[in-house]
């Protein structure tokens, strides 16, 4: 039997027809749909889009909030033998949400009542696009605007008479066909539209699989988009293979209110394991410390003589209790049972282990997590390897590594030559495999580039340990590079400082064979003028401005000579010379992508002159006239 997305379906509805595939909260409380009643809907909803005239290796964007709908969508569209193009709610730039639909040569747009409205502004400038089908209700629809319900409605009718010819359609499909083509953030330049087979997802979905089993009891709750590689194939397909359950978070009328319903529906449905992204750990984690920080002094003294006894019996996972550390375990079993078992009724009270992804998670994070008994595992994956590479799991995991790589999947560190060097050493990470992507849509350049004898090159650079974990150290294009050639990743300098600092929110470290590497730093304004207060001074005087930049200064200062963390990296990569932004990174002005990653070449052509400012002697004193420039104003 060919392995393909409707195949994978159909084999775990014959075998879990009752289990709850998924749950929605579209009242007041969730809903359950099994198995066998999501078969019937996305066999009507297939069967709907090929009396539409869906044919063979056409292209469907699919826009929505994760729900049952995404799921009935993007498995009605490859069981028609089409072609699913996922694309984020959060595209809210038209040229960008055009280029992706217009590349892709996309047929039809399915979206939800809240993406409706821009692709009516753009629809007239896409000549592929014939029907847009809206999961949602409205009551003026355009000639050219159908609802699901129709959709169903036409698939009901095609089945009563023509179900063989409809099974015949689907069980005709290769492995090798296309399911996806899922568009890169395109930080860089113009996004890429990675190919995915339908083996590809069920050859990563096994290796998944094989690293953590999965029960068919086991439930998650899907917060990070749908559309996003990691939720797509590690929640969705994983679960649906396994028998299990996963839940939509509640849409709000913003965006917002969809996240402020995060924290509620973990609780309503009580999760045993969730996906996260480092910012969704930090701020679970600043949530956790503002609630014990509420209950007073004592309490938080409790809680953090707890975590630093969790953090030394724990250690870093896989020597967890060796040595003269398991003398405390009585004391650390007390802890758990008065502290952290209530922070983890916070999240359900079921909930057994995070998987992080989509960037490398801070340790002391993960110590974090760990130290609570809700240990979130990192691991690591590019949309390009459908996506999941390497991951800690319960069973074997290593604080600090992004985990083993996954079964049946070749992995080679290699130089500049493409030559694989020895374990430890540092290089590019490269993998083989069935979960390698086609290539890119319409982009031969790219796809030569990115895989060159079945090897994907991931620009990721890492090396593997004695043990066979992997430690991802940063992508190769954002390195620091010295003047005399030699390259270091700034993402564990960049986290060390927003970590232990109250003070800066956002930093970019910078280095491109300059004599000496510069920050960009986005402060926290409150903290740094409430402790300039706190010092009598007014952020409104030069002293009290050139307090606030010196308190930035000493926070830097800490990672050098005679600091608190001296020693933590070499010297000549922590920033000789700063400047102080007025605004953050963010998604809005493109200097953060869809994953909260900063874009770092938009960021550096937009400041190249405080960059270029930067390398003066002038600029080496925090308290230069263009720092003061900024904090002045922050009394506007």
């Amino acid at each position: 039997m060919e392995r393909t997305l409707p195949n994978l379906f159909e084999e775990s509805v014959s075998k879990y027809p009752d289990n709850i595939l998924m749950w929605e909260k579209k009242n007041e409380k969730y809903e359950g749909t099994t198995y066998k009643e999501m078969q019937v809907l996305v066999h009507k909803f297939a069967a709907g889009l090929m009396k539409l005239g869906m044919g063979k290796g056409e292209r469907v964007a699919l826009i929505s909030e994760g729900r049952n709908d995404w799921v009935m969508s993007e498995l009605g569209i490859v069981y028609t033998g089409g072609i699913n193009v996922p694309i984020s709610v959060k595209i809210n730039e038209l040229t960008d949400l055009k280029f992706r639909l217009e590349h892709s040569g996309s047929k039809y747009v399915i979206v939800s009542g809240s993406q409706l409205e821009k692709i009516r502004k753009i629809k007239g400038d896409l000549p592929d696009l014939e029907k847009i089908i809206l999961l949602d209700q409205a009551d003026d629809l355009e000639h050219d605007e159908i609802k699901k319900e129709e959709i169903l409605k036409i698939g009901e009718e095609y089945l009563a008479g023509n179900y063989d010819e409809f099974t015949e359609i689907y069980k005709s499909l290769s492995e090798n066909d296309y399911a996806n083509i899922c568009y890169t953030s395109g930080t860089t330049a113009d996004p890429k539209g990675i190919i995915l087979s339908h083996r590809n997802y069920t050859a990563n979905v096994e290796q998944a699989t094989a690293l953590l089993p999965i029960p068919e009891w086991y439930v998650s709750l899907l917060i990070l988009p749908w559309d996003h590689s990691f939720a797509h194939t590690a929640g969705i397909y994983t679960l649906m293979k396994n028998g299990a359950s996963m839940a939509s978070v509640q849409t709000g009328k913003t965006l917002f209110e969809t996240l402020r319903n995060i924290p509620v529906n973990i609780k309503e449905v009580k999760p045993t394991f969730l996906l996260s992204v480092p910012a969704l750990a930090k701020n679970f984690r600043k949530n956790i410390e503002g609630t014990i920080r509420a209950q007073g002094d004592k309490a938080e003294k409790l809680f953090r003589t707890a975590l630093k006894l969790a953090y030394a019996y724990n250690k870093e996972g896989y020597n967890k209790g060796k040595g003269f550390s398991k003398v405390n375990l009585p004391l650390l079993k007390m802890f758990d049972k008065i502290l952290f078992s209530k922070v983890r009724e916070g999240f359900g009270g079921r909930l057994e282990f995070f998987i992080g992804g989509g960037a490398l998670l801070d340790i002391e994070l993960q110590r974090f997590f760990y130290a609570i008994g809700i240990p979130m595992f990192q691991g690591y994956g590019l949309s390009e390897a459908s996506p999941v590479i390497s991951a800690n799991v319960p069973a074997q995991h290593k604080l600090g590594s992004s985990g083993k790589p996954v079964i049946n999947m070749e992995l080679k560190i290699v130089n500049e030559d493409g030559i694989e060097i020895p374990t430890g050493e540092k290089g590019e990470i490269i993998v083989k495999g069935e979960n390698v992507m086609v290539g890119y849509w319409k982009n031969e350049k790219a796809t030569k580039e990115a895989i060159k004898d079945g090897w994907l090159y991931t620009g990721d650079m890492g090396y593997v340990d004695e043990d066979g974990y992997l430690y991802v150290l940063g992508r190769l294009k954002s390195l620091l590079i010295g003047s005399d050639g030699e390259k270091y990743s700034p993402e564990g300098i960049e986290e060390a400082l927003t970590d232990t600092s109250p003070y800066i929110e956002q930093v970019m470290l910078y280095n491109n064979q300059s004599p000496y590497t510069v920050a960009l730093i986005y402060p926290n304004k409150e903290a740094i003028i409430k402790t300039v207060l706190e010092a009598g001074l007014s952020i409104e005087t030069e002293e009290g401005q050139k307090k606030a930049l010196q308190i930035i200064q000493d926070e830097i200062n800490k990672f050098k000579k005679g600091g608190d963390y001296e020693g933590m990296f070499p010297e000549r990569w922590l920033p000789s010379a700063i400047a102080i932004l007025g605004e953050g990174f963010t998604e809005e002005n493109k200097f953060l992508n869809s994953t909260l990653k900063m874009v770092r070449g938009k960021i550096t052509e937009y400041y190249k002159p405080r960059i270029d400012y930067l390398f003066t002697a002038e600029a080496k004193n925090i308290a230069n006239p263009h720092n003061l420039n900024i904090v002045s104003k922050w009394s506007d």
